[in-house]
């Protein structure tokens, strides 16, 4: 093998010195940044659920009482209420008052101020008659026909024991007779602003004669104004001589007699369509107040709920000195 010159063997040893030198040069030189436009994505954020709001706390249409907003009702039986102050008018609790129902003899109000209106004689004789009978109902009665009884009796039972027959004599023994009795009545409701109520018989046990409780508020304070309709109301029995035999006749509202109560007028109803029905002028908390009972199922419910009612207002009086009137 020939030897290789020594200057070509200087030369190949610079060439290499020289490649190696390249080399680290390009090693040593930064990468390329990368652009700046590119930012990387954030990862989406995660599918947070929201949370159900409370549900809203349901409460019984109820006004303020005794500045409480807090003030509920205890459960009630009546399916309409409403009890108002009835010297300020401030509504002290309602529960469906606009609701336009039947009021059976809650009608019998006022079918007493349209009789007392007509000034009529208290002392006439009024006779029952075949046209007083219930051909709707079939409600019996202790007035038989040929049954003869001054105006005033009449009047009486008609508003303590709701007597049917004694309201039935009392519209047919009007000026004109029953129909314009009837007519007599839906002109007095329009002239009280009565404008949910209408009255088809003067006893209410036909489901046409309607009212809400609202009107019926108007009604019991324009009845509680004449002094037959607040003392005849509140009676708790009265005795009456019927073809020469006494009997006795009670009030439908036993709260009436009730030492708990200072009652000023009261009227009962019942009809299958209304269910228990029972309106009062009343004293709670020193107060003159009205209550009104619609649409009670159950032998005592309006009784029940005429208590509720008053221990409730008895209880606010008590817990917070008086209650706002």
């Amino acid at each position: 093998m020939k030897s290789i010159p020594k200057n070509l063997l200087a030369l190949l040893l610079m060439a290499s010195l020289a490649f190696g030198a390249l080399s680290s040069a390009s090693a040593a030189t930064p990468g390329k940044k990368p652009d700046a436009s590119k930012k990387s994505a954030k990862p989406a954020p995660r599918a947070v659920k929201k949370a159900k709001p409370a549900p809203t706390k349901v409460r019984t249409a109820a006004a303020p009482v005794a500045g409480q907003s807090d003030a509920v009702m205890p459960k009630l039986a009546s399916a309409v209420v409403v009890v108002i102050d009835q010297a300020s008018g401030d509504i002290l609790y309602e529960k469906n008052a606009d609701a336009i129902v039947p009021i059976a003899s809650i009608t019998k109000l006022m079918t007493a101020m349209v009789a007392l209106d007509a000034q009529p004689n208290l002392d006439e004789i009024l006779t029952i008659s075949k046209d007083d009978i219930d051909l709707l109902k079939g409600t019996h009665s202790r007035l038989s026909v040929g049954t003869q009884l001054t105006r005033e009796e009449m009047l009486r039972l008609a508003l303590m024991s709701s007597e049917n027959r004694a309201s039935s004599a009392l519209s047919r023994h009007y000026p004109d007779g029953r129909e314009a009795f009837i007519a007599a009545m839906n002109r007095k409701a329009r002239a009280l602003g009565l404008a949910d109520t209408h009255f088809s018989d003067p006893t209410g046990l036909t489901a046409a004669n309607v009212s809400s409780a609202r009107d019926l508020v108007k009604m019991v304070d324009a009845a509680h104004q004449y002094p037959l309709i607040r003392e005849f109301s509140t009676l708790e029995e009265h005795q009456v001589a019927v073809k020469g035999r006494a009997q006795t006749f009670r009030n439908t509202n036993t709260l009436v007699k009730s030492d708990a109560w200072q009652i000023g007028l009261s009227k009962t109803g019942y009809i299958s369509e209304a269910g228990k029905c029972l309106v009062m002028q009343t004293w709670l908390n020193n107060k003159p107040t009205i209550i009104v009972l619609l649409d009670s199922w159950g032998k005592l419910t309006r009784v029940g709920d005429a208590n509720r009612i008053k221990r409730w207002i008895e209880s606010l009086a008590s817990s917070h000195g008086s209650i706002k009137g």
